[in-house]
């Protein structure tokens, strides 16, 4: 669903520089990579004093995780836009604003510059049904498990989810891709608890992988046909 800039779904090109066109897009194939971001691109933070993580809520906090800027410049290379898909509801809570959600935003673009990498283009969802701001207290279809952020890339893109890839390291990033009928990878080898949820939510990867890297290379394995690593391939019963 498209809402109103300001109003919970926000699109957020690269700053400094001009995205690819759609015809572009559709030259190579209409197919992207969406990413997650939180635990994807980068690092949660932790609360020692809770003993709980949560995701960024100051640029100072936001830290890329090893090689995902790497892992981004691969997917460019590779001729596979990348775009950013997120839900982002500290606002709704009143953790941060909009300003700094932008200056984060503005950082991951410029440390994967640095890395020779591309971000085409980020959407965030800033709903929750629990919201403190009114205008932001809604059950929405952009939230994720909702696809609605994707089918606006897509839509935005020109898009063929069908050949498309969605990589994430939660139950919602896979049942948000799926319900667009992209192909999923979740990155999580070692949280086994999630493979439990996921039997719940009756949803199933394509692929379990340990980094956003590891979900690279088997991407260019996928592209060209070739069989990935028996140890990625989903065995949940």
């Amino acid at each position: 669903m498209k809402t109103p800039a300001g109003h919970g779904s926000r699109r957020l090109h690269l700053p400094s520089s001009v995205p690819p066109s759609k015809s572009e897009i559709r030259a190579k194939s209409a197919r992207a990579v969406f990413l997650d971001r939180d635990g994807v691109i980068n690092a949660y933070v932790y609360n020692p004093e809770l003993g709980t993580v949560d995701s960024p809520a100051h640029p100072k906090d936001f830290v890329l995780l090893p090689e995902a800027a790497r892992a981004i410049a691969e997917l460019n290379h590779a001729g596979l836009p990348v775009i950013v898909i997120s839900n982002q509801p500290g606002i709704a809570k009143q953790k941060f604003n909009l300003a700094l959600l932008g200056a984060m935003t503005e950082k991951m673009h410029v440390e994967t510059r640095k890395a020779g990498g591309r971000i085409d283009a980020v959407y965030y969802c800033l709903h929750h049904p629990q919201s403190l701001l009114p205008e932001y207290r809604t059950i929405c279809n952009c939230r994720k498990p909702g696809p609605g952020l994707l089918l606006q890339a897509a839509e935005d893109w020109g898009l063929n989810l069908g050949r498309s890839y969605m990589v994430g390291d939660g139950v919602t990033d896979i049942q948000a891709g799926a319900a667009a009928g992209a192909k999923t990878i979740l990155i999580g080898a070692r949280k086994c608890y999630l493979c439990d949820e996921l039997v719940r939510q009756n949803v199933r990867p394509t692929l379990i992988v340990d980094s956003l890297l590891d979900a690279v290379k088997d991407i260019g394995f996928l592209e060209r046909n070739v069989q990935v690593p028996r140890e990625h391939l989903v065995a949940i019963h």
